[in-house]
C-alpha cells in the first residue's frame, strides 16, 4: 500500500467509497501500488498497467494496455475518440463493482500476462489531425513558434492539437494556443514537466501540486 494513495482517497470528495473499494480489490492481485499523475496507479515490475480515475459523473478503471486485451463481456468502453490503447471500466455504485469484481481481476491477470510476455501493444490507427486555423494564422506571424512546434515529436504535436482543437469557439482556441506558445518554445510537450519536480521525467506526475 503506498500513503499517498491514502492521502488521495481522504481527500476525496466524491467516490470515495467506490475507489477504496476498488483499490481493495486491486490490492488482492499481483500488481503493486504507486501515485502517479496525481492519482492511484498500479504496476507489475515497474511497467504501468491500470488507474483509477475520479470524474463527475462516475469513477473508472484506466487499462493503459486494454485494446490488447480479451473482454468476452464487452465491458471495458474507449474513453475518447482520440483514444488509442486505453480501454476504461466505468462504476457510479460500490454494488456495480462488487457485482464485477471477477471479471476486474481477470482483466488485471490478462493484463500482467501480457506484459510479462513482451507482446507488442496494439494500438489502434488514430486519425489525422490537421492545424486548425488559428494556428496556422499564428504560425504565419511568428516563425519561431512554427519552427518549435514542428521540432516536437510527432505524439507531442498530436497532444497539442488534440487541446487546440477541442473547443467550439475561435477565441477559446486562440487562447489556449498562445498561453502554451511559452512551453512549445522551450520544446516541452503538452504534458510534459516543466516545475521540476518530477520523478517521472520528462512526464508530468502531478508533483507540483505537493510544492
Amino acid at each position: 500500500m503506498n500513503s499517498k494513495v491514502d492521502t488521495y482517497i481522504q481527500g476525496l470528495k466524491n467516490w470515495k467509497a467506490e475507489v477504496e473499494l476498488l483499490r481493495e480489490i486491486l490490492l488482492t492481485t499481483n500488481l503493486e501500488e504507486d501515485f502517479k499523475w496525481a492519482r492511484p496507479c498500479y504496476t507489475y515490475n515497474g511497467k504501468n498497467i491500470l488507474g483509477i480515475a475520479t470524474l463527475k459523473e462516475h469513477c473508472a478503471l484506466n487499462i493503459f494496455n486494454g485494446a490488447s486485451l480479451s473482454d468476452p463481456n464487452e465491458i471495458l468502453i474507449i474513453p475518447g475518440e482520440h483514444s488509442q490503447s486505453a480501454r476504461w471500466m466505468k462504476f457510479e455504485t460500490k454494488a456495480a463493482i462488487n457485482k464485477h469484481s471477477k471479471i476486474i481481476k481477470a482483466l488485471v491477470k490478462q493484463a500482467i500476462e501480457l506484459e510479462a510476455s513482451g507482446v507488442k501493444k496494439i494500438k489502434s490507427v488514430a486519425p489525422k489531425l490537421n492545424c486548425p486555423e488559428e494556428l496556422e494564422n499564428i504560425f504565419k506571424k511568428d516563425a519561431k513558434l512554427k519552427t518549435a512546434f514542428y521540432a516536437l515529436t510527432p505524439g507531442r504535436q498530436r497532444a497539442y492539437l488534440i487541446y487546440f482543437t477541442a473547443p467550439k469557439q475561435s477565441e477559446t482556441r486562440i487562447t489556449r494556443i498562445k498561453k502554451y506558445a511559452p512551453k512549445i518554445l522551450c520544446g516541452k510537450g503538452f504534458n510534459d514537466c516543466t516545475c521540476g519536480f518530477s520523478k517521472r521525467m520528462p512526464n508530468c506526475d502531478g508533483s507540483h501540486k505537493f510544492h
